[in-house]
């Protein structure tokens, strides 16, 4: 399949290279069927049942600004070009590119598997992230709600939570933020990767728009959450001059603190990446991508701890330059204090031996 598809980032489905046999689809005995090639062209949304049984994972990276984190979906319908989760759906059978967007897995048992494990008698209430890895305010929570659930379990045990996301969503659940900020529990970041609403629509195709994004930072400021902005991912050649400008809509906004990652494109994302590249932005595409390697030792991407959220050289530490120069100028703050779990009540676990005392 080749051209855009409506609706997606990804138009092309990359080889899982967990699997040893590969498809390639054959459609020269349809190549009259205009029909049958449309809906090839629209493909649907499916919203898949997650029987996971675990809802916490840990994690030890450095480059990671937390340790535990929760997932309520397993890939994403905004369709981001370059989302570094794109891979994981591989481990499903699936592949990276549109798979990822049309095939959503839904753990409907999340907020009960949360609660079970808070109420471990092992829990040392540390802050835990939503999501670590696809966004926990994708499309999908509209219908399914389950990210609603689990901060409603949060805020009943005042378990301290961090929340990053690209959809205005967010703002739906400011009512249980609330009761989470009374005891200083909760930071909600807003990702801006433009403010260009043409480019986002095209590279991050079912996201808010960029307005959306600061009103939500409006929002939530206003209901005295502490908001935070990731100008992420930084694309070399084609959003990386917009860091001074995203930086002070978010503070106009109210974002009190501001961090940035630089785009990696690991494994399959890369080819989604380039192809997205190739069809949307061909007279930037040559440039785009050797300013990528220029940033990544010559490689479109880099796994190495400490460099793979930042990137090396000359271009890098631009920009890095360019993040300490317009956050100290806009009056964000270098760091905040840390989420509290001084007030962290244990829940009622909803299966095996309740607590006696």
């Amino acid at each position: 399949m080749s051209g855009s598809i409506k609706g997606r980032g990804a138009a092309i489905q990359p080889n899982n290279p967990y699997l040893s046999v590969q498809v390639e689809s054959d459609l020269e005995h349809v190549e009259h069927d205009e029909e049958y090639l449309a809906k090839l062209g629209r493909p649907p949304t499916e919203y898949i049942a997650d029987e996971t049984q675990s809802i916490v994972a840990e994690n030890d990276s450095p480059d990671v600004g937390f340790r535990y984190s929760v997932n309520p979906y397993r890939g994403c319908t905004h369709g981001c070009s370059y989302c570094y989760a794109r891979p994981g759906h591989e481990y499903l059978g699936l592949s990276a590119g549109f798979d990822f967007e049309t095939k959503v897995m839904v753990k409907f048992r999340a907020a009960e598997l949360l609660r079970n494990f808070l109420a471990r008698p092992a829990w040392k209430p540390d802050p835990i992230a939503f999501s670590g890895v696809t966004d926990c305010y994708q499309p999908a929570e509209r219908e399914f709600r389950i990210t609603r659930a689990c901060v409603e379990v949060a805020a009943e045990c005042r378990q301290p939570i961090t929340i990053i996301t690209k959809n205005a969503l967010v703002v739906r659940d400011i009512d249980l933020f609330s009761q989470l900020a009374k005891h200083n529990s909760i930071c909600v970041s807003l990702s801006i990767t433009t403010l260009d609403a043409k480019l986002a629509r095209v590279m991050e195709p079912q996201t808010s728009s960029p307005e959306g994004r600061l009103r939500a930072v409006r929002e939530l400021t206003a209901a005295g959450i502490r908001t935070n902005v990731m100008v992420a991912p930084v694309v070399p050649g084609l959003t990386d001059s917009e860091m001074p400008a995203i930086l002070q809509a978010a503070r106009e906004a109210g974002a009190a603190t501001a961090g940035y990652v630089m785009l990696k494109l690991p494994t399959t994302v890369k080819p989604v990446f380039i192809d997205w590249l190739e069809r949307s932005y061909p007279d930037k595409s040559a440039r785009v991508q050797s300013l990528i390697r220029s940033v990544r030792g010559g490689r479109l991407s880099d796994s190495e701890f400490h460099r793979r959220q930042v990137g090396s050289g000359n271009l890098a530490e631009m920009v890095a330059d360019t993040f300490r120069i317009w956050t100290k100028k806009l009056g964000y703050l270098d760091d905040h204090e840390p989420l509290s779990s001084d007030d962290f009540i244990p829940p009622q676990p909803t299966t095996g031996q309740r607590r006696l005392f």
